[in-house]
């Protein structure tokens, strides 16, 4: 025999229950449009949406960057950070080679490292560090290339390669502290 759950009549929804309905729709009414935006909790391959941001704080404008008509200030990153932002950015936009981006949205190695960037993640020191990671990383797994730029458009070069290098990158400044 499955026991039944009885829930007491104060949970019923009743004229004074759906006051707590209307309490609850005018909390959502209050949280920022990403918080609202309907998307899928799940994708067709089984796992979490998320924007290649996701986790971050989005730049916001201050009072003084209004006044000014400029941009907001950079989401300050560290270098893992911003290799890790540059993975997600190529994982959810698409990967090119020979050319910065395409008119699909995909983009290379540099062109990821790039709207990261513009998209108010981290300073452009943060991108130069971020490079010499990678390159380290190149150069100590034998790959001796003459830029980043290089290995993303070498003809052998896979999607699934370019992010094992930034994961391995991440991974390294992680441990440098940076």
């Amino acid at each position: 025999m499955t026991p039944t759950l009885l829930l007491p009549d104060s949970l019923s929804l009743t004229p004074e229950g759906s006051a707590l309905v209307a309490e609850i729709e005018v909390y959502l009414a209050t949280l920022p449009v990403q918080a609202r935006t309907v998307a899928p909790l799940i994708c067709t391959y089984g796992s979490t949406v998320q924007r290649w941001n996701a986790g971050f704080p989005l730049p916001r404008l201050s009072v003084l960057d209004r006044l000014a008509h400029r941009p907001a200030r950079p989401v300050a990153v560290s270098v893992a950070d911003h290799l890790r932002l540059t993975s997600r950015y190529l994982a959810e936009f698409g990967w090119v080679q020979g050319q910065l981006w395409d008119s699909a949205g995909r983009v290379c190695l540099l062109g990821a490292q790039a709207a990261v960037l513009l998209n108010g993640y981290g300073t452009p020191y943060t991108v130069s560090r971020a490079r010499n990671q990678v390159m380290e990383v190149l150069h100590a797994t034998g790959r001796p290339v003459a830029s980043p730029d290089a290995f993303n458009d070498a003809s052998g070069t896979r999607q699934a390669d370019v992010h094992h290098l930034l994961d391995r990158a991440s991974a390294r400044a992680l441990s440098l502290g940076i």
